[in-house]
């Protein structure tokens, strides 16, 4: 018996003992690494031109150069407010499901750093987005009550893997970002951050989602991918609010039906997302259903 228990232990806390020798030797403070007293050179794009929800559009093609690169400031300032809402909820599903939990375990132990990471991204976005002169971009209403009803109710692997989701979308995007020198130079830096931190966490969000559905019925599989497909839709159809538009001194209206029939940033997306989906398939998570709201959001 004792020797079962040895052996669950190092099973469980594998992943997680690992992912906390890798934090101790390589993570950030952005309140010392991001300059942040530097002033906005509006010279510069606030994210990869490329990954702007207009590029390819007819529209992209009449905006001046000063236009092109607000717009990509107030969307990626978009992105970061999409970020901090969905990070706000991420941390709130792993304290619940670390609660009463034995926390001299590595896995207690790792999922509280995780929550203290998200803590100090979510204020590094916070920052960023004030420093790109926009303001807090919100998700619609009912996305926010969603996203409430969700955090209180999802559990186990739906929890793991709608925050995989999340983050894998994000990470493609920030890589791109972070690497570009069109991009203003502290935004590089705060991607470059959260790229090298939330490797880790995704890292085990896919262990946890795999070790959740180890013993998963087809009952308990077919909904849980249904709640990560549908979160996963909610998430990236709100990630660059409309409103980006017009504080970008654009006609809201017509940018919205460019953005909606762009097949250029629709490609993106799928891009990003064939490692995500690759492991979605192998953890038997894209079923028929799930795969209606994975198409909707341009993932698949």
């Amino acid at each position: 018996m004792a020797h079962d228990i040895a052996r669950r232990e190092v099973r469980d806390g594998g992943v997680a003992g690992r992912l906390l020798d890798s934090s101790a030797k390589l993570s950030y403070d952005p309140m010392v690494e991001v300059d942040w007293e530097t002033p906005l050179d509006t010279d510069f794009h606030g994210a990869s031109p490329e990954w702007s929800t207009l590029y390819g559009t007819a529209y992209w093609d009449e905006l001046t150069d000063a236009q092109r690169k607000e717009l990509t400031r107030q969307e990626a300032a978009s992105v970061a407010s999409t970020g901090i809402w969905f990070e706000m909820i991420l941390q709130q599903m792993i304290l619940r499901d670390v609660y009463a939990k034995d926390p001299t375990s590595e896995t207690v132990q790792w999922a509280l750093t995780e929550i203290a990471d998200e803590c100090r991204h979510s204020i590094m976005f916070a920052r960023g987005a004030k420093k790109l002169r926009a303001p807090a971009y919100r998700p619609r209403r009912l996305v926010v009550e969603m996203g409430r009803a969700f955090k209180t109710l999802a559990f186990g692997e739906a929890a793991y893997a709608a925050i995989l989701v999340a983050e894998e979308v994000l990470d493609v995007m920030q890589r791109d970002w972070m690497r570009d020198e069109r991009v203003v130079p502290f935004v590089r830096t705060i991607n470059n951050i959260h790229v090298v931190e939330e490797s880790r966490h995704m890292k085990f969000a896919r262990d946890e989602t795999r070790k959740r559905l180890a013993k998963a019925g087809w009952l308990r599989r077919q909904v849980q991918a249904l709640v990560v497909a549908v979160s996963s839709y909610i998430i990236v159809s709100s990630m660059v609010n409309t409103k980006v538009y017009a504080n970008a001194g654009l006609d809201r209206d017509r940018a919205v039906r460019e953005a909606k029939a762009n097949e250029h940033h629709k490609a993106m997306l799928r891009s990003s997302c064939a490692g995500l989906m690759e492991f979605l398939a192998s953890a038997r998570l894209l079923t028929k259903p799930a795969l209606v709201f994975y198409k909707r959001a341009n993932l698949i």
